[in-house]
């Protein structure tokens, strides 16, 4: 498969916002669920996602950092983000991370009991367009 640099991932990713988020739990079956990273974000390698810590991903996290994303288009865009995941609870980076709308599922902003952000690191993201793939490598 063609090398890909974090450009071209971060071109093809900047307006996706809703995946598929594969956990696995102490059993190794894996777990999905959709997930959205706010679209419009200038991707760098880490994918952000808003949670509660008493998700059953969270637990699944703790037991097993590694994760899979995959994204899909209408126009046959797929990418497959595979990483690790972190529990972020550090009030200025929720701040930082925060945007509008999200007070439908955190109903009192960042200072809603129990609200973490999970960090997902990305070790490889693969892409298929059309005639087109590639692959990125940390």
């Amino acid at each position: 498969m063609k090398k890909a640099s974090l450009k071209t991932i971060a071109e093809k990713m900047k307006d996706l916002d809703f995946c598929m988020m594969i956990t696995h739990d102490g059993r190794q079956v894996p777990h999905s669920r959709p997930m959205s990273n706010n679209g419009k974000v200038e991707y760098d390698g880490d994918s952000w996602f808003f949670t509660y810590e008493d998700s059953n991903k969270v637990h699944q996290i703790k037991k097993d950092d590694k994760v899979s994303l995959a994204y899909q288009t209408d126009d046959m865009l797929f990418i497959e983000c595979y990483g690790t995941a972190a529990i972020i609870k550090d009030k200025s980076v929720l701040k930082k991370k925060w945007v509008d709308g999200l007070e439908q599922w955190f109903p009192e902003g960042i200072e809603t009991p129990g609200i973490c952000l999970l960090k997902v690191s990305a070790k490889r993201v693969t892409f298929w367009h059309k005639d087109e793939e590639g692959e990125y490598v940390a």
